[in-house]
């Protein structure tokens, strides 16, 4: 799976999402990804709730074309630089 379409589709589902999607492990590696994912819509959510949000905007792709995503939520207060 495309990381772009990753990213639109992440951003099309958590409200005035900002997603990064990148492979940590480098280009050959297509199984495990990681995403950088900043959103007002996370604020007063737990992390869990915050991972939630993400996986359900990916509408059940992380059964099927994401093998292993590593998950980083902030709102935009919390973001690092």
């Amino acid at each position: 799976m495309d990381l772009q379409e990753i990213e639109e589709l992440i951003e099309a589902g958590v409200p005035d999402a900002e997603a990064e999607v990148i492979q940590p492990r480098g280009p050959e590696d297509d199984d495990h990804l990681a995403a950088r994912v900043v959103s007002p819509a996370f604020e007063g959510k737990s992390l869990v709730e915050q991972h939630e949000l993400v996986y359900d905007a990916l509408e059940g792709r992380m059964t099927e074309d994401i093998h292993a995503l590593e998950l980083k939520t902030y709102t935009p207060d919390d973001a690092p630089v």
